[in-house]
Order: structure tokens, then C-alpha cells, then sequence
């Protein structure tokens, strides 16, 4: 797993929404110079994610961005599916060295740990809101520490 520049970007974006409370629609230059990102790279993330059902855009002089559902109801798997649709590639699943090694009848003993590695990922990323992430650094940090202990 790799976090990517999109995936931060997608995530400070987000998070900049959330904050705002969804009461007026952001324009994507506000955001860009708030959180000080590349233009270009915000409006790519905010498509994605208007795409993926994560925000809402408004037209208009008025017009820019909103979250689509509450902050609350968009977990930091559902930001980065939207913006990179893979979170965790398995190496051996998505490119085989071979059919012998890594096709569907193979016996691998590694792949098993990879799938296992890939779900808690999952796992983790989806009990993780932009409410969570709304929190100061040690809340959170507690909040992933229990998370990743159970």
C-alpha cells in the first residue's frame, strides 16, 4: 500500500468541506488557496469525488462544492476509493509472475497474507469518518489505536 499525493489531497479536501458544515458550496479556488493545493489537482479530485457521490457540485456565481452526506457518513475508504480506486493492490492478484505461481488453482502460502493485510486495511480506513479526522491528532490517534487493537 502506497498513500498517494492524490489520496492527501483527496483527504485535506474532504476534510475542508466537512468543516465548513455544508451550509454554503465552496468554490474550488477557495479550497485550493486555503489549503494551499494545485488548482488543477483540486478540481481532478473534486470530479472524482463528485463521481464516486462524495460531494455535490452547484453552479452559479454563488456555486462550488458541498459533502453530499454528512461528514459523519464518509469514511477515509470512501474518499480514497473514490480518488485513487485502488487502496491496496495485491502485487501477485493484479500482476502474475505466472499462471504456476499466482493463477487460480496455485498453492501460494504468501498470498493468503497479503489478503489478510489488504482487509484489515480495509477494515481500519472504514471505521475512520471526516468526523474522526475533525478531532485533534491524539483523538484520532486513539481512536486508529483502538481500531487497529480489535
Amino acid at each position: 500500500m502506497r498513500v498517494t499525493t492524490w489520496t492527501e489531497y483527496s483527504l485535506i479536501i474532504s476534510l475542508h468541506l466537512a468543516r465548513r458544515g455544508g451550509t454554503e458550496p465552496v468554490a474550488a479556488r477557495d479550497i485550493s488557496e486555503s489549503e494551499r493545493l494545485p488548482g488543477d489537482y483540486v478540481e481532478q479530485i473534486l470530479l472524482r469525488l463528485r463521481r464516486a457521490g462524495l460531494v455535490q457540485s452547484v453552479r452559479g456565481a454563488r456555486g462550488g462544492y458541498l459533502l453530499a452526506r454528512p461528514p459523519e457518513q464518509i469514511s477515509v475508504h470512501d474518499v480514497m476509493a473514490a480518488c485513487d480506486h485502488q487502496i491496496f493492490e495485491v502485487n501477485c492478484d493484479a500482476h502474475q509472475v505466472d499462471d504456476e505461481r499466482c493463477g487460480n488453482g496455485s498453492q501460494c502460502s504468501i498470498r493468503p497474507v497479503w489478503h489478510a493485510l489488504r482487509n484489515q486495511v480495509d477494515l481500519l480506513l472504514k471505521g475512520v469518518s471526516l468526523t474522526d479526522l475533525m478531532q485533534e491528532e491524539s483523538k484520532v490517534q486513539e481512536l486508529v489505536g483502538i481500531a487497529a487493537a480489535s
